[in-house]
């Protein structure tokens, strides 16, 4: 199965960038980053921060396991760490709860610690990047006959940003819909991440792409967006569609 083996990722491919992957308990990042910068002890440096970050984030969590289910905009408690108070900022704004921000989050600030002119970070299906050259990013759709087979091309002007999916047919996070998949291109990942899961539970059947595409038309704040559901599709936004074969 696809999804779990995470194969999509050989998809990744540039001259001049060092790809290799960082796990610790759920979170399993795919990470790019310049290959003049890469040394072997970036990857240790990387993973230590990870752990060091998880262990953090799950020791709020148990005090404060209320942030965890929450499904509507809950603040972390002043104490927090800053991660979970982004978290919760950006679902101020997509109106949904914290923890849907949370893969995004760990990608943007495991990206932050990174010295590299060129830093991509993949948690999921959830991506932040500082690109040089220009980007084509299928969405993985499950079972849908359009996954893989359409994306968005991502000029390099417009990096950094974030491009992130939600699917309520793919994969394990909560999704109260069933969109085989809603890709969200936004300045900030955390706000793309928390858009995508907002937007998918919107989406049972294809009649509903088009009323979900028009609501993310009327969202200054989301650069470009593709939402899949069977055979059919609907996309908005800046950047341009691409077919794959």
């Amino acid at each position: 199965m696809e999804y779990v083996e995470r194969s999509y990722r050989s998809r990744f491919s540039s001259e001049g960038r060092r790809w290799f992957r960082v796990s610790f308990l759920e979170s399993d990042l795919w990470i790019g980053v310049d290959d003049g910068s890469y040394s072997p002890s970036m990857e240790h440096d990387i993973y230590a921060r990870l752990v060091d970050l998880r262990r953090s984030m799950d020791a709020y969590l148990a005090l404060d396991p209320a942030y965890r289910t929450a499904l509507v905009p809950y603040d972390a408690a002043t104490a927090a760490p800053q991660i979970m108070k982004d978290m919760s900022a950006v679902c101020h704004r997509t109106g949904i709860g914290p923890m849907s921000a949370v893969a995004g989050a760990v990608a943007k600030y495991i990206a932050d610690g990174i010295d590299s002119s060129e830093v991509i970070v993949e948690n999921g299906g959830d991506i932040y990047a500082r690109a040089r050259e220009d980007m084509d990013i299928s969405v993985f759709a499950g079972s849908s006959p359009l996954s893989e087979k359409v994306g968005l091309h991502i000029p390099a002007a417009a990096f950094p940003l974030g491009v992130c999916t939600s699917s309520g047919t793919v994969g394990p996070s909560l999704s109260l819909g069933r969109a085989d998949a809603v890709m969200i291109v936004c300045r900030d990942v955390l706000l793309a991440d928390s858009y995508a899961t907002a937007m998918a539970n919107r989406i049972r059947t294809a009649d509903d792409l088009e009323p979900v595409i028009g609501q993310i038309q009327n969202k200054s704040d989301i650069l470009g967006a593709l939402a899949v559901k069977d055979d059919r599709m609907a996309v908005c936004g800046q950047f341009e569609l691409r077919i794959f074969a």
